[in-house]
């Protein structure tokens, strides 16, 4: 950019007001002129776009006053593209060019209109569109695309349906297919589905855009069946789309219909980039079977993606062996990558943490600490935190809470308040946890309660769980789980009215309790899942007896049956028999039958473990010498030699 001048120097232009010496040479001397302008145009636009910063656009806006090129509106258009790309305020420096052009353009007012948008004055953009109507311009499809593009940023669907209706009214533009795809961007960033869809049914054309755009707002919102509908419709499916539904059932805790949508994209040779890679990675730690775990990793390390290159991958991956029971494999991915960021550092923390290995993610901490680069954030101390929680380290838990804002400048959330509550109360400090969720300096969500109830559940203590389920019914009124729980502390009161009391206000409510699944890994790699009670198995008779021969011997060690986690007021015999139908007693039983699955059994609970299937797993780990992995909704629970390493902090 040195030396602006030069490049102009070499090109003398004729000035189009040199009358022409006789008749007969006008027409030939003109055609030169406007050759030449043509040329200087483009140098002038080549220049422009490579403007970094706003001297040079300056140097290049003289050299167009100097050549008589300042009423030009395809050069001035770029030149206003150009101060807007450097940020220059609209209402400055590009409004004074804009304003000495006589007649401007279509596409120099969609310049204006566009730099008004980008720098989020979108009244300006739309003073702009009202000048240029009241002086009898017509729009163009970027005048329309603009301004539907200022008003989804701004959430004001009112305008924007102003803006629709003058597509109408002008006439063409409705169906164009640019200006038809961010009119449905415009209705999706501002809630209006139904709008957004009726625009896209209504559209004679329509390319990728506008199909991803749908599919991935009816992901967001849950609706995987109409996502799938728009995307089998889909004749031309490009990585976007394709990753829309990947992402889409990961997110919608769809992790199956992830991997097969996965698997589909492969077979049709579409591409793959990080977010689908990370939307794989979520689906397999949503299953946690190890199988799917090292499938993906092989596929991010054949793509491009491996965890030792791409920091945003590998977080993702430690994450997902972490939550898929296999520490090691995560921590392998960890050091073995060659960069970190808060994010892997925070995905180790807490993967340490819900296995219950505090000691190794408080030292992990100090270690990220030393680097004097990665800064802690909320996410690090909620992992941090956690880890002080699930094995009872409340001194060094108020430390590092009492350092986040002091030092690290990370102002407490709710969410810091919910582990120190958790903290408190799994410790057996009720009061002190109930005191602190009372007095907290911001408003007490229902995280905060919750982690306060489950305390109460673990130290039975009735009083004060109904404080706590009394702010839950009202925060969230719809949350089963809550009703449950304080049924459960109840009945292991033996407060049997109170059970039906809460009972009958689930009723009430129209509250359903929900099915209790566990999933076990097959030996084929395959996951085999169960259901609390679950009778159509195939080899039902053959768990059933592995389950009563594994009880009896148990039974020999010492294991007694623990009748109070069953809330049912019923006889002893109907409550052991409930108890034995719990699933992950029979995904357990089912992978002793299948002596392939290895030394290492993992199952994954959708709710927490009651305490008598706990017990049982102490003692099954003892009697069978295996070593057997339960995530439940809370935690990692490892039983090993008929012990926990929970220490019963769960």
């Amino acid at each position: 950019m040195q030396n602006l001048s030069r490049r102009f120097s070499t090109l003398q232009v004729p000035k189009l007001s040199t009358p022409p010496p006789q008749p007969i040479r006008p027409l030939f001397q003109y055609s030169k002129i406007q050759h030449c302008r043509k040329i200087l145009e483009h140098r002038i636009i080549t220049v422009l776009d490579v403007c970094t910063t706003l001297t040079q656009a300056q140097q290049v806006h003289a050299h167009v006053i100097a050549n008589g090129l300042s009423q030009y509106s395809y050069v001035i258009t770029k030149l206003i593209r150009t101060l807007t790309k450097l940020g220059v305020p609209m209402g400055t420096y590009p409004e004074l060019v804009f304003r000495r052009v006589t007649r401007p353009n279509p596409f120099l007012w969609a310049a204006m209109i566009r730099g008004c948008v980008i720098e989020g004055q979108v009244s300006e953009a739309v003073r702009f569109y009202g000048l240029m109507r009241r002086e009898g311009t017509g729009p163009v499809s970027f005048t329309f695309s603009s301004l539907f593009k200022g008003c989804g940023s701004v959430g004001d669907v009112s305008l924007g349906r102003q803006v629709h209706a003058q597509t109408v009214v002008i006439g063409g533009f409705a169906a164009d297919l640019y200006v038809g795809n961010t009119m449905i961007d415009m209705y999706l960033k501002c809630g209006e589905l139904g709008c957004g869809r009726k625009v896209f049914d209504e559209m004679p054309e329509r390319d990728v855009v506008s199909w991803t755009e749908l599919i991935a707002v009816y992901a967001k919102s849950g609706d995987m069946g109409s996502a799938r509908e728009l995307f089998e419709e889909l004749s031309l499916k490009d990585m976007v789309a394709w990753t829309a539904m990947v992402t889409g059932y990961a997110q919608n805790l769809m992790p199956r219909e992830a991997l097969d949508c996965f698997e589909r994209m492969r077979g049709a040779g579409v591409g793959i980039d990080e977010v689908t890679l990370l939307g794989v990675v979520s689906a397999c730690a949503q299953l946690g079977a190890c199988r799917y775990a090292n499938w993906v990793r092989g596929i991010a390390g054949e793509s491009g993606f491996g965890p030792a290159e791409n920091v945003l991958v590998g977080s993702a991956l430690i994450d997902m062996y972490a939550k898929c029971g296999s520490l090691d494999d995560a921590y392998d991915i960890f050091r073995g990558m060659k960069q970190r960021n808060v994010f892997s550092y925070s995905s180790m923390i807490w993967g340490f943490a819900v296995h219950g290995n505090a000691n190794a993610a408080i030292e992990l901490f100090h270690e990220m600490l030393t680097t004097d680069v990665i800064r802690p954030n909320r996410v690090t101390f909620i992992g941090v935190l956690t880890a002080c929680s699930h094995a009872g380290m409340v001194d060094q838990g108020r430390q590092l809470f009492a350092t986040m804002e002091k030092y690290y400048n990370v102002t407490p959330s709710a969410e810091h308040y919910t582990c120190m509550v958790d903290l408190l109360g799994r410790a057996g400090r009720l009061e002190e946890a109930l005191e602190l969720a009372e007095t907290m300096p911001i408003v007490a969500h229902g995280g905060v309660w919750g982690a306060l109830l489950g305390a109460c559940r673990i130290h039975k203590n009735p009083g004060i769980a109904q404080i706590a389920a009394s702010h839950l019914f009202e925060l969230e009124p719809k949350n089963i789980g809550n009703y449950v729980m304080l049924s459960n502390i109840y009945a292991s009161a033996g407060r049997w009215g109170d059970v039906s009391s809460v009972r009958k206000l689930m009723r009430e409510k129209g509250l359903k309790k929900n099915p209790a699944y566990s999933w076990v890994e097959t030996k084929n790699g395959g996951v085999e899942k169960f259901s609390a009670g679950d009778t159509r198995h195939p080899d039902y008779e053959d768990i059933k007896k592995a389950l009563e021969d594994l009880l009896n011997r148990l039974q020999d060690h010492g294991y007694r049956p623990n009748l109070n986690s069953v809330d049912y007021d019923v006889g002893d015999e109907e409550k052991m028999r409930i108890l034995m139908a719990h699933s992950e007693k029979l995904a357990l039983a089912y992978a002793l039958l299948n002596a392939d699955t290895g030394p290492t059994i993992k199952i994954i609970k959708n709710i927490r473990i009651c305490e008598d299937c706990h017990g049982f797993m102490c003692g099954a780990s003892q009697v069978t010498g295996r070593h057997i992995i339960v995530r439940d909704n809370m935690r990692f629970h490892h039983f090993e030699n008929g012990k926990c390493n929970c220490g019963n902090f769960w």
